[in-house]
């Protein structure tokens, strides 16, 4: 046998794909977890360089979440989950006395595009929430939509490209969209979402939020339980079709951030309550779906949603770029009493936003007003860029910028709640939960829109889709089935209708066009055609 064969590990060509180091990437899909489940382990390299550089490659905004919103409120707790004592699951303080408030500032963003683009595309919104509480600040980051496209964070920065303009063109291409998805079949249910009026929120003052991400609650025993999170809108929620859509973007393609100031201004303060669902901390082997699997809904038969408090948004911003530009979330921003759980996302989430506000913000980020927390903070952090004042403790040795020191400088706290030790045990694996059904809830999902809502969901896939190639057709239409057979079925005729049809004019079969824009071939010739001839001067 020829020796180099037998000592090859790798089999690579021209187009292997390889990290910066020139390694080769055998495994694209799955960070490295203890199981399949998680938790995620540090020494994850290629995640961390890919996950890195993609935080840092677009300045100066957002790389994610550039287009926003935002307003200053409070939270108010109840003291209880549904019927029982909040302390009973968590001994989170914000939660434990009934008509505590607490200030809070919100962000509500959309998701792909720049920070001038229009607040009526077809897209997630981001809904996240910076509570100041007495025990330092909580960030609860998440999106109108309770679901995601992927599971495992190693796929994010791909999914993001795919979605986001074409680097060559600078447009958004459906067909680079749907190219990742069909490649993707966890994806379906969210793209099932996204495209159904669910997908264009009317306003931000009328859409759902949700963490997405499964947490954990820790009470005072160190006893912990799985957490979902809900914000259900008071003033209902509301959705567009893409016509409507359209007529809105051609009067005002501010409308949900001029809609959000304006009702705050007027005194009409937006108002939402926070659910929660909770289950037992485990892998529950009896249900048809991981708890940790962000594509998955938990149904709420099985685990009900409870009120915990309610949210008033009463002020806007003083000013746009100090605080809703400049106010930085991120998802490993926990209080004591709440956790992370093993959902892989999340765990890649934690290091990603962090790092991205240090990078777009500078070091200092958390000195900003907007970020920082309304209690005493001391830190032995020194310099970085744009540092204006030294967040020490009152009489603090400033010659002792270390811990542990007996000579005058920070001390530990001493911790009163019992430490939360989840057992973690498996081999360090890289491969996706075995639970993956990819279309079951994609299906529940269908069946439960209304007619209006399904009938615009096939139309608006058909009008996509038809611009990709039929391999990816195919697969898609192949989700669908599965998923539904009147879903399949009615997306397969959509498209066998859509390809019989050569007469239409401006046929689009191989222009590319952002989400939902099935017409923006024609509105580049429409420009052309009625544009006004005028003479120099």
């Amino acid at each position: 046998m020829d020796n180099n064969k037998q000592q090859e590990t790798n089999i690579e060509n021209d187009n292997t794909l390889t990290n910066r180091q020139g390694h080769p990437i055998t495994n694209n899909q799955n960070i490295r977890t203890v199981g399949n489940r998680g938790p995620a382990t540090l020494e994850n390299y290629d995640f961390i360089e890919k996950i890195s550089h993609f935080d840092r490659e677009k300045v100066p905004e957002r790389i994610v979440h550039a287009r926003g919103a935002g307003a200053h409120g409070y939270f108010e707790a109840y003291g209880t989950v549904g019927d029982e004592p909040v302390s009973k699951y968590t001994r989170a303080k914000l939660f434990q006395e009934k008509g505590k408030k607490t200030p809070v500032f919100v962000r509500f963003s959309t998701v792909v595009h720049g920070t001038h683009s229009p607040e009526t595309v077809r897209d997630p919104r981001g809904f996240a929430v910076k509570f100041y509480t007495e025990d330092g600040n909580w960030d609860l980051v998440g999106n109108n939509l309770k679901i995601f496209f992927i599971r495992d964070a190693m796929k994010f920065p791909d999914m993001i490209h795919a979605f986001r303009p074409d680097p060559v063109t600078n447009i958004q291409d459906a067909r680079r969209f749907f190219d990742f998805c069909a490649n993707s079949p966890e994806t379906f249910h969210m793209v099932t979402l996204v495209y159904s009026p669910w997908g264009i929120p009317a306003n931000y003052r009328m859409m759902q939020g949700s963490g997405v991400n499964t947490y954990k609650w820790v009470n005072q025993e160190g006893k912990a339980v799985l957490v979902k999170y809900h914000w259900e809108p008071k003033q209902g929620i509301k959705n567009l079709t893409v016509k409507e859509a359209e007529e809105i973007q051609g009067k005002n393609f501010n409308h949900a951030t001029q809609d959000l100031y304006e009702a705050i201004e007027r005194g009409d303060y937006p108002e939402w309550e926070l659910f929660v669902q909770i289950m037992e901390d485990g892998p529950h082997p009896e249900l048809d779906f991981d708890p940790l699997d962000d594509t998955k809904l938990w149904p709420n038969d099985k685990f009900p949603w409870l009120p915990v408090g309610r949210m008033v948004l009463n002020k806007n911003p003083e000013n746009y770029f100090n605080e809703v530009e400049q106010v930085a979330f991120g998802t490993g921003v926990l209080v004591d009493g709440l956790d992370f759980s093993d959902d892989k996302m999340l765990q890649g989430r934690t290091f990603s936003y962090s790092d991205t506000q240090r990078y777009r913000v500078g070091a200092n980020y958390l000195q900003l007003p907007i970020n920082a927390a309304k209690k005493h903070v001391a830190t032995n952090q020194e310099g970085g860029q744009l540092r204006y004042y030294n967040d020490k403790a009152p009489g603090q040795n400033l010659h002792v910028n270390y811990e542990p020191s007996s000579m005058g400088g920070l001390k530990e706290a001493e911790q009163t709640g019992k430490e939360y030790t989840p057992n973690v045990e498996g081999n360090l694996v890289r491969e996706s939960i075995d639970r993956d059904d990819n279309t079951k809830q994609a299906g529940e999902t269908y069946r439960n829109f209304e007619q209006w809502e399904k009938d615009e969901l096939i139309n608006n896939l058909v009008n996509d889709l038809s611009i990709c190639p039929k391999e990816i057709q195919d697969k898609m239409i192949a989700l669908a089935e599965q998923a539904d057979e009147e879903y399949g079925r009615r997306l397969r005729e959509g498209l066998a209708g859509k390809s019989n049809n050569k007469q239409e004019e401006f046929a689009e079969e191989f222009n590319p066009h952002p989400l939902g824009a099935n017409q923006a071939s024609k509105a580049v010739q429409d420009a052309i055609n009625k544009g006004h001839d005028a003479n120099p001067y």
